[in-house]
């Protein structure tokens, strides 16, 4: 029986293991899910005040970097680096993007290297008791904002994509990882508390359609 009072604690398929073919299969479903679902948007609604000044620019989980791409759209004069755990995933990374794969816990960068830090449907695959200290981290890397753009768990999608996902995307691994993110996603609540708990002074946080939650962590 689904509850979707509390945030679901199974992992996703693809932070495990599958085969390559999947893999290409369910980060062309990310890219789809971004682009027509509100996150290329969605997240520049949030950088936007802050990309003019910027030089240097961190895209953490950022998959094939297709969003990391688009920041390096809007501000081509930047260094814009995406990370993520998984070399795989990087190599279908956009030209202009500086691609590192390494883990989010242990960060190859000294505390301020960047303006801005985004975290694009992310934090949703980490644990209660992990994201204060994830959060904390992220936010000493920026000097000017830590930008999070996740889903909103919520009744609404969760229905929508039992209906819908087995047509709208091309992987199995798609279809179940989308529901599971979208069980293991925050309440607006859930995620000021996870700032809160990281010490981090309370952010913006706004309901963004479809269903997202956009917070800009900002440093005056």
């Amino acid at each position: 029986m689904i509850d979707l009072r509390v945030r679901a604690t199974e992992p996703e398929l693809l932070d495990a293991s599958v085969p390559d073919e999947e893999t290409w299969k369910s980060l062309a479903d990310l890219r789809f899910v971004n682009r027509w679902l509100g996150g290329r948007r969605i997240l520049l609604r949030g950088v936007r005040p802050f990309l003019k000044s910027a030089r240097r620019i961190l895209d953490v989980g950022c998959g094939s970097g297709d969003l990391t791409g688009l920041l390096f759209e809007k501000a081509p004069r930047a260094l814009v680096v995406g990370l993520d755990r998984k070399p795989l995933h990087l190599t279908k990374a956009p030209a202009g993007v500086v691609r590192i794969a390494g883990d989010v816990r242990s960060l190859p960068f000294a505390d301020g290297s960047f303006e801005i830090v985004t975290a694009n449907l992310f934090l949703h695959h980490f644990d209660a008791e992990d994201l204060p200290g994830l959060l904390a981290r992220l936010y000493r890397l920026a000097t000017r904002a830590l930008v999070v753009n996740d889903l909103r768990r919520a009744w609404v999608p969760y229905l929508f994509g039992r209906a819908t996902f087995p047509f709208l995307f091309t992987s199995k691994v798609s279809i179940n990882d989308g529901l599971v993110s979208i069980r293991r996603s925050f309440t607006k609540r859930e995620l000021l508390t996870a700032f809160k708990s990281a010490g981090i002074p309370p952010p913006t946080i706004v309901h963004a359609f479809p269903y997202r939650l956009l917070a800009v962590a900002e440093k005056r």
